[in-house]
């Protein structure tokens, strides 16, 4: 990762934008970096991490952070990167994937350190650049066996060097692999990519998708005519870019994490059952018919079942859906949304 590429890569506002001092907040990587944030609570049970773009930073897009919460009825986390707007240091691959860190520590942590949210409820957004880190994230995740709710990649590259040159392989010196990480996505993604993106090709969007497991690609957007950088406002007209988005967030999302609250409730109540049979009496007398109920309900039997069953909620009648495509036109042009 040569100083070179970085900062060609890397292309942060020559001065921070301007933000009220009390919308930010303040967080803290593993490497003593301070990062600005900004958290936008409505109260949801979804919680999107938005990873900008570049040349941006929390003042250019506190706008509109807080319209698409407002649009989707979710809350919203976005952050700075290392030397971009009010955050300390120098922007660097390795500093980006802190940063993202740090956003997860201070939402998961319980209170009072963090917000006590559960990863499986969070939604990670990467546009541009910040697909790097959200795929990095996503990926971890999904290794370590807790999968987020789920991905949204808008304009996302396949890595840095392939925005320039159409690679076979990845060298050592490259950034942002992303099309390595997405191979170990467990968890439904959406991309989004402009068919006429001169920044990075629209075939990164379509080669992230083939290279997703089958099973976790939701149906992609997309968008018939846009650029880089245009994406919603070609699509601000028809709202398509909201549909599609609350789409996803319905049918993947707030289901997966309906079925989470579920099984955990499950979770719980097997518990109970197996700590009160120890006791005697009027549960010792129960044994039986507790035992005849387990087995008749192996959702609730142990473990294993429980996260089989939410393996299967989460995949379920899934294949028909994300083998199709959406593409979408604006209808400024006299045409209207189709779906393939």
């Amino acid at each position: 990762m040569g100083c070179a590429l970085s900062s060609i890569v890397f292309q942060p506002p020559s001065f921070p934008s301007t933000i009220p001092k009390s919308d930010v907040i303040e967080l803290q990587t593993k490497h003593n970096s301070k990062i600005a944030g900004l958290h936008v609570e409505l109260n949801s049970e979804i919680t999107v991490v938005v990873s900008h773009g570049n040349a941006e930073d929390l003042g250019m897009i506190s706008k509109w952070a807080m319209d698409f919460a407002r649009q989707l009825q979710v809350n919203v986390l976005c952050y700075d990167y290392d030397g971009y707007g009010h955050s300390e240091g120098t922007p660097t691959e390795i500093g980006c994937y802190n940063d993202i860190d740090a956003v997860l520590e201070y939402l998961t942590a319980p209170p009072p350190l963090g917000k006590g949210v559960d990863v499986q409820s969070i939604v990670f957004f990467g546009r541009s650049l910040g697909s790097g880190p959200t795929c990095y994230m996503a990926q971890k995740l999904s290794l370590a066996g807790t999968p987020p709710a789920g991905v949204v990649l808008q304009a996302p590259l396949l890595s840095a060097l392939r925005v320039a040159l159409d690679l076979r392989y990845t060298f050592q010196c490259d950034m942002f692999p992303n099309v390595h990480r997405v191979r170990d996505f467990r968890t439904p993604t959406l991309i989004i990519h402009g068919t006429h993106d001169e920044i990075v090709p629209f075939w990164h969007g379509e080669r992230l998708f083939f290279t997703l497991p089958p099973q976790y690609r939701a149906r992609p957007l997309w968008v018939h005519g846009a650029g880089h950088n245009n994406i919603e406002a070609v699509l601000r007209q028809d709202g398509a870019f909201y549909d599609g988005l609350k789409d996803f967030l319905d049918e993947h999302c707030r289901r997966q994490w309906k079925q989470n609250v579920e099984n955990a409730f499950q979770v719980r109540q097997v518990r109970q059952g197996v700590r009160g049979k120890g006791k005697g009496g009027e549960h010792a007398s129960r044994k039986k018919g507790s035992m005849d109920m387990m087995k008749r309900t192996p959702t609730r039997g142990t473990g294993a079942s429980v996260a089989n069953a939410a393996t299967k909620a989460r995949h379920g009648g899934a294949n028909a859906s994300f083998a199709r495509g959406a593409i979408v036109k604006s209808r400024t042009s006299g045409t209207q949304r189709l779906k393939t």
